[in-house]
């Protein structure tokens, strides 16, 4: 008896422990109430009668950017397909030509960022189809997997200034989390400016040394390719302006595309805390606090306005909590207004 009755005691202890039977029921009442705007998430041992420590659960979700070595393998393995099926027509596209392989890898990079300077261009009927087939999966490969790609190496990038500014002066671990959170989003705009940057001067003097260009028609080249208008009038035309083509379209018109989305992203994120600073600066009024009163008792604790104010904020809807209630209630198998070890090893 004592051994269940000690399984069914809350894990977190209450405050009133030093009370009569009587109040502890009424107190569990009122908690059946309360505690419907504040689940208690707990991890359920393997064994409940074991001396054995229970394990850390591990994360259930994995890094959300895939790995450097899967974008690649995704990546050679497109261009690889591409590259073999223009090859075999390359007889079959029209305009100044170096090099079969060269051109059948540098005609799929234009196709697939869609840039289409028109130096090569398909003439027959099997040519202009392998062309509509891969202009639409390489823009689904852009997005779906090189933009993550991207994403992944800014902040890894974002990592090596906050270890350098780390070293220059000292941070408590909580300013460091919290520096990051709040300028995420700016140190990606930088980071991404700064590449982009990069490789417009890469290519501007690639196209000066390399296919003889002035420095406006290079500009004006590096500018139409990055953007994917590719007008045409200006081009790789060599066969190591092509081989470098394959290379710096790929990066440079994916890092815009970045550019664009984050500062899209950070204009939310502003007025996302202009929101928030509203919120939590105007003054709580009596129809408020009816509003956040979850159970209808006519006071207000600190889980129901915590949700309250979420909500204000967007951060959550109506339909997440009553989804999270549901959930407790199918837990708290004892009816009892709170979630112990005895709930959640008995719990269908």
């Amino acid at each position: 008896m004592e051994n269940q009755r000690s399984l069914q005691e809350p894990l977190l202890p209450s405050h009133n422990s030093s009370l009569g039977h009587q109040q502890k029921d009424v107190t569990k009442r009122k908690k059946l109430r309360r505690s419907r705007s504040a689940p208690i998430i707990v991890c359920i041992p393997r064994d409940i009668h074991s001396n054995e420590p229970v394990p850390t659960p591990e994360p259930r979700f994995p890094k959300l950017h895939p790995s450097v070595r899967r974008v690649t393998a995704f990546l050679t393995i497109y261009l690889g397909i591409g590259a073999i099926c223009f090859y075999m027509v390359t007889d079959q596209l029209s305009g100044k030509k170096t090099t079969p392989i060269v051109d059948a890898l540098y005609f799929c990079v234009v196709t697939m960022t869609t840039v289409g300077y028109g130096d090569l261009v398909p003439r027959t009927a099997l040519a202009k189809l392998l062309a509509c087939a891969f202009v639409f999966s390489g823009m689904a490969l852009i997005v779906l997997v090189l933009s993550k790609a991207a994403d992944y190496l800014v902040e890894k990038q974002e990592g090596l200034i906050k270890s350098a500014r780390r070293m220059r002066r000292k941070f408590r671990p909580d300013d460091i989390l919290k520096e990051i959170e709040t300028k995420k989003v700016k140190h990606k705009c930088v980071v991404t400016s700064i590449v982009l940057f990069l490789l417009q001067v890469t290519g501007i003097l690639f196209l000066i040394f390399v296919e003889k260009l002035d420095f406006l028609d290079a500009f004006y080249c590096v500018c139409v390719t990055m953007t994917s208008l590719g007008y045409g009038d200006n081009s790789f035309s060599t066969k190591r302006g092509r081989i470098f083509a394959v290379l710096w379209i790929l990066t440079s018109t994916i890092c815009v595309a970045q550019l664009f989305l984050y500062l899209a992203e950070l204009n939310t994120e502003r007025r996302q805390n202009d929101l928030i600073k509203w919120v939590l600066s105007r003054r709580v009024t009596i129809v408020d606090l009816e509003d956040a009163d979850i159970d209808h008792d006519g006071v207000v604790n600190a889980a129901e306005f915590v949700l309250y104010k979420l909500k204000q904020m967007r951060k959550i809807s109506q339909d997440d909590v009553l989804r999270v209630l549901k959930e407790f209630e199918e837990l708290d198998v004892n009816q009892a207004g709170s979630l112990s070890i005895f709930d959640l090893t008995f719990a269908d």
